[in-house]
């Protein structure tokens, strides 16, 4: 089961910094943060996105950043699946924010008891 956790990670660090990038540069998801009612918070959430993947990175050598990036990249994902529900998307449209949460939550969890 160890051996789940650096997969999870990578998977984490590559989704969040792609999605991250994205959110700071690609117009169809300035149009989407424009739907949600959320266009103030479309930079800052690239941004927290970004430091979340980069925090689990840097959180190979110091433990708590990685429990701390888990946790936030958890959080933002709620927020992402909460702003969902409220413009009623689609199930399958919240669903890669609810394994992304679920997978970081496994993160956070692993993280925190290593601590």
């Amino acid at each position: 089961m160890l051996t789940l956790v650096p997969v999870l990670e990578a998977l984490s660090v590559v989704a969040f910094l792609f999605y991250g990038i994205a959110c700071l540069l690609s117009p169809k998801l300035e149009v989407e943060f424009n739907r949600y009612q959320l266009a103030r918070w479309r930079v800052l959430v690239g941004w927290l996105e970004i430091a979340g993947a980069l925090g689990l990175v840097v959180g190979q050598w110091f433990p708590l950043l990685k429990v701390a990036a888990a946790a936030g990249l958890v959080l933002l994902m709620l927020c992402g699946l909460w702003a969902r529900w409220r413009v009623r998307d689609p199930w399958y449209a919240m669903a890669p924010a609810f394994v992304l949460a679920v997978v970081n939550f496994f993160i956070f969890l692993s993280a925190f008891r290593s601590l």
